[in-house]
């Protein structure tokens, strides 16, 4: 098995787009969208972020992902250093067979281009990958000539090949190649097709306003498919679960109380193939035990950062965000409910949540909210296991 490594250069004096790799697109920042991508894809070793700004260190690290930051020399980070010289630094200080360079301005890829370009690239025994996308559009030099068809005998659109266009978005490269060209592509070069829509890079203030439309237009599928793809149901507690009051027993014991209908709810979730998580800020052993009783192994007490946690299990779990729904009630939850495939929250939520969700149950936390979204999740998922 060769030792695929993920690098990503993130450096901070973008000109362009002032800190464009770590500003907010979609919900999220950047960098996040292809290093999420990265991880879930199960393709590489490591992740690896290149960079020279403690700043962008920070936020690679609050994204809670397992990436590795290689710290990038100054002169490595000017507008004038190739991408090439950050790939040799990389191999100077990491150990791997192949290099996957992977471009942060480029947040459309999916984790199934990842995977796909990986039996791409073994399967055709290539040195070096690219990615480009097809164009059906006529090419020209300055000089008047044609550069990929000719003008007597014009091909009608359905009939035409088109081009292959370098879209830039990663590059696959053998230790080999890079060492012996000091260039990212050499030897047997095989060329992996993406979507069209994947041509934007994000170089300008422009780029940024199509892909951000692109990246939100993916989160508004219709309801039932997006339903139909979960694979990870999270819950809150708190004011999901539970009518969010807290009672107290005369002997000083603090009490919860939960709702059997939801509990079945989650039941059916789980009988479906969807897992089930528990994420609560509140360090309790009440949670923890409902959670045992229920058969939910992944719970988790005490959080500060709920959207850590739940990146960092989507990543354990081989998930894409896009394929976990979050059910959540208070101003804690919104980072995971804006990043969530699907997001709903229960009829008396806060107002702030109710704003951002998907959908809002008709019913109140504690009283069925759970169990409406639990069965709504089972009713889509077995009307397109029926296509």
């Amino acid at each position: 098995m060769s030792d695929y490594v993920a690098l990503v250069p993130l450096r901070g004096g973008s000109k362009g787009i002032p800190d464009k790799n770590i500003r907010m697109i979609a919900g999220k920042p950047l960098c996040a969208w292809v290093l999420e991508t990265a991880c879930l894809s199960g393709v590489f070793t490591s992740v690896v972020v290149s960079t020279d700004s403690p700043r962008i260190a920070e936020v690679v690290r609050g994204l809670g992902l397992p990436v590795d930051i290689l710290d990038r020399p100054a002169e490595l980070a000017t507008d004038e250093a190739s991408t090439e010289s950050v790939m040799l630094h990389a191999a100077q200080k990491l150990s791997f067979d192949v290099l996957a360079t992977i471009q942060a301005t480029s947040p459309l890829i999916k984790a199934e281009d990842f995977k796909n370009a990986y039996n791409l690239f073994n399967a055709g025994s290539y040195d070096s990958l690219l990615t480009a996308v097809r164009t059906k559009r006529f090419f020209w030099n300055d000089n008047g000539t044609a550069l990929n068809y000719l003008p007597h005998q014009r091909p009608r659109r359905q009939d035409f090949a088109g081009s292959l266009m370098e879209n830039g978005a990663f590059y696959f490269t053998k230790r080999s190649i890079l060492e012996r060209e000091n260039c990212r592509l050499g030897g047997r070069i095989g060329i992996y097709e993406m979507a069209a829509e994947s041509a934007v890079e994000i170089d300008e203030p422009e780029d940024w306003t199509v892909v951000e439309r692109a990246l939100l237009d993916r989160s508004r599928q219709p309801l039932h498919e997006a339903l139909a793809k979960i694979k990870l149901l999270v819950v809150d507690v708190d004011g999901t679960l539970t009518d969010a009051g807290m009672y107290w027993s005369a002997e000083g014991d603090q009490l919860k109380k939960f709702n059997t209908r939801d509990a079945k709810g989650l039941e059916l979730v789980r009988r479906a193939g969807v897992q089930v998580a528990i994420i609560t800020s509140e360090n309790s052993p009440i949670v923890s035990a409902r959670a045992s009783k229920l058969g939910i192994k992944h719970c988790f007490i005490g959080v500060e950062s709920k959207q850590q946690c739940l990146a960092a299990l989507a990543c354990q779990l081989r998930i894409d965000l896009d394929e976990v729904a979050y059910i959540g009630d208070d101003v804690n939850d919104l980072d995971c409910l804006k990043v969530a495939g699907f997001s709903a929250c229960p009829s008396d939520a806060f107002e702030a949540v109710a704003a951002t969700v998907r959908y809002v149950s008709k019913y109140a936390g504690g009283m069925g909210a759970v169990r409406e979204i639990c069965e709504m999740i089972c009713a889509s998922q077995a009307k397109n296991s029926t296509r």
